[in-house]
């Protein structure tokens, strides 16, 4: 089989990158959020306790998910600027030194899991059930760090080259195989093989997973410029190392105060019992299937603006931004009625608990009405990232998932007495006047890198 081609983001139309690297993302993406909503699903048959066990323990997980995120944004970065600049060999050695750099942090985050884990989760629940089925999904899902780290390493590698099919082909074998293995691993087949139950959810998550690492790595050796990448690139490099963290930590940094704003969220939604967390639980998901086309527009645009970063084609870097923000604005106008009108049907899919579909609802439209805030908030950060001034997310992130959520939903709710719609009613305000902030810093990053954000805007960048 002949080894991909790669691609040279620098030249022919903007428009065009953005169609080769936004739509396998966005197909890509929606498979992993159907593959969450499978298991929300399954979780929904045993019982309303095991969704919200299921959404207790991903929340968790995901803190060690988040150096995987930074990770993936690194490479992509790192690997794309040197692309950019034609340097080859630096490519390979980011490259290289990537991958080990994730399977080290999967082996330290997983020991510092079972420590952290159990405190979040003990933290933002009450004793019972849906406690007890967020720790044991939890503990499972530790196994399956060094496939979850790898396969975002490697994807941003892929990205950096122009590829994102790849991502999407292992994330949609990843999809069909855990509709197969959750059934079998939860129920058994009867009278050969005996179900092991809500453990199920995470045993099936480990395997599909482990298969997407490996596929991955198998990707990014088969590129034409990696093909010279040798084992003595994959020695642990302390300089190398340090580049790399200068990248990931804050991208993780920011990701982790994204996650421990969701337990503020639940933090606050405890008090109204486990069918808010749950219903929570099933309206984030759907909402980010709406999401997936943004998310992968406002993703494109950190290969595509790394590459020209590093070519000092610094036009192009605009028109890149604001491309993703005209086609972003689109997409979010059209998600937001669909939230609206079908809402309530959506959810009526995953549950028949009244109050979990009324919590999940209310959720879902005061959400569709800062759509447009996410993508621009999303894309800034994918700038500043290829603009390798990554620290900026972190102060972003602080201030809107850190402080903003948590003054403002203690506004709505300790203060005005408002029910769980108070939670939602303060992250909208927190992400609004987070866009304010995002939008200052990116024009003054975007005046120091590029002299300046707005010299140009033009209609039709392709």
């Amino acid at each position: 089989m002949a080894a991909p081609t790669d691609i040279d983001l620098t030249r022919g139309p903007i428009s065009a990158h953005f169609r080769t690297l936004a739509i396998p993302a966005a197909i890509g993406m929606l498979f992993n959020t159907l593959y969450n909503v499978v298991d929300m699903f399954f979780a929904g048959l045993l019982s309303t306790s095991a969704q919200a066990g299921l959404a207790l323990g991903f929340q968790a997980f995901f803190i060690a998910i988040s150096v995987g995120v930074g990770l993936g944004a690194a490479m992509s970065a790192l690997v794309g600027n040197a692309l950019g600049a034609g340097d080859n060999r630096a490519a390979r050695r980011f490259a290289a030194q990537g991958m080990i750099y994730g399977f080290i942090a999967a082996g330290v985050l997983a020991l510092a899991g079972l420590w952290y884990g159990p405190a979040l989760i003990q933290l933002v629940s009450e004793p019972g059930p849906y406690r007890e089925a967020g720790l044991r999904y939890f503990y499972w899902l530790l196994l399956a760090l060094p496939g979850f780290l790898l396969a975002f390493g490697c994807n941003g590698i892929l990205q950096a080259h122009g590829d994102a099919v790849s991502m999407q082909r292992a994330l949609i074998v990843a999809f069909f195989a855990n509709i197969g293995l959750n059934p079998l691993l939860i129920f058994g087949i009867p009278g050969l093989i005996p179900g092991i139950g809500f453990d199920g959810l995470a045993i099936s998550t480990v395997i599909s997973q482990t298969g997407v690492m490996v596929f991955m790595i198998r990707q990014v050796l088969r590129r034409r410029r990696m093909r010279r990448m040798r084992a003595r690139n994959f020695i642990p490099r302390l300089q190398k190392f340090k580049e790399i963290s200068v990248q990931v930590l804050p991208t993780a940094t920011s990701f982790i105060v994204m996650l421990l704003s969701g337990f503020v969220v639940q933090f606050a939604l405890k008090i109204f019992g486990e069918h808010a967390i749950a219903g929570f639980g099933v309206a984030i998901r759907l909402e980010q299937i709406l999401l997936l086309p943004v998310l992968g527009v406002t993703g494109a645009l950190l290969p595509i603006a790394s590459q020209n970063f590093g070519a000092r084609d610094y036009e192009r870097v605009r028109e890149a931004l604001f491309y993703c923000w005209k086609v972003g604005l689109v997409m979010t106008a059209i998600a937001a009625p669909i939230l609206w009108i079908f809402g309530r049907s959506l959810l009526g899919l995953f549950t028949d608990d009244p109050e979990v579909i009324r919590v999940g609802l209310s959720y879902l439209r005061v959400d569709s009405l800062i759509l447009p805030f996410y993508m621009m908030l999303f894309s800034i950060n994918s700038l500043l990232q290829a603009l390798k001034r990554p620290i900026w997310t972190v102060w972003i992130s602080l201030y809107r998932q850190g402080f903003g959520v948590a003054f403002f939903v203690w506004i709505f709710i300790g203060v005005l007495g408002f029910n769980e719609i108070g939670v939602w009613y303060g992250t909208a305000c927190a992400v609004i006047t987070g866009w304010m902030i995002g939008l200052l810093v990116a024009s003054y990053v975007a005046h120091k890198e590029l002299g300046g954000l707005w010299l140009s805007f033009r209609t039709d960048p392709g």
